[in-house]
């Protein structure tokens, strides 16, 4: 074999063994594990800017979101299993296509309200308790719905958005907030999410750097990375 032939052979090789690896992989970010970064405060004070997470793709089935670029290759839901109240779920909002981390407050036909900040879930309030003052001098109260399930929150005091009229969840939709009340894109402004669009849910921190810092500089990792973050599962 001369050189020439020898040389297009590891090429041709090499390209075939990297087609597979990137097939495997998006299969597996597909149906199985996607990570994504967290870039926004909004779900302090339980996930933080530079938090790294895996989510799992296969808990609430498949649509064509599940697909990169929102590819149209299913339609609606397979295997579809609906997600509980209080989950952290990572979905497109009705307006974009890009993907929105929020805690699941509200179920298909659910009555939501908020006053003064307590939430209420047909007709009754979500248990709220007082936890302590950050050092920012910012609130933070513990949430206890129904089924048990109990986060933190973070609450700045009177703003517009703690009193929202009562809203009646669409049949097939979910109402979604972040766990930093006061400072979240959430569906108190663009309203319900389409179960078509909910893409994943979140499990496990797997990396975090302080404010957010890029995975690929490691010569700050001695110094912006959050041990006591990794791999924290997330409730």
């Amino acid at each position: 074999m001369s050189d020439k032939e020898s040389t297009s052979s590891w090429i041709k090789s090499n390209l075939i063994t990297i087609s597979y690896a990137i097939i495997i992989a998006l299969l597996i970010r597909t149906f199985l594990f996607q990570p994504f970064f967290i870039p926004s405060s909004s779900m302090e004070p339980g996930l933080l800017v530079g938090d790294r997470i895996f989510s799992s793709k296969y808990d609430y089935g498949y649509s064509r979101h599940s697909f990169p670029f929102s590819l149209p290759l299913i339609n609606g839901r397979i295997f579809e299993h609906s997600p509980k109240r209080g989950d952290v779920v990572i979905f497109k909002p009705p307006h974009t296509r890009n993907d929105y981390i929020k805690r699941l407050i509200g179920l298909p036909e659910d009555k939501i309200k908020l006053i003064d900040g307590i939430v209420y879930i047909n007709s009754k309030s979500v248990e709220r308790e007082f936890v302590r003052t950050d050092d920012k001098g910012i609130v933070i109260y513990r949430e206890t719905m129904a089924n048990g399930v109990n986060y933190e929150i973070r609450d700045l005091g009177d703003k517009p958005q703690d009193n929202i009229e009562e809203f009646i969840v669409p049949e097939n939709h979910y109402f979604f907030m972040g766990d930093n009340r006061d400072n979240s894109n959430d569906s108190r402004f663009w309203g319900p999410v389409p179960a078509e669009r909910i893409v994943a849910k979140a499990q496990i921190i797997f990396f975090s750097t302080k404010d957010g810092s890029w995975f690929i500089e490691f010569w700050r990792w001695p110094f912006d990375i959050q041990f006591e973050r990794l791999f924290k599962f997330i409730k």
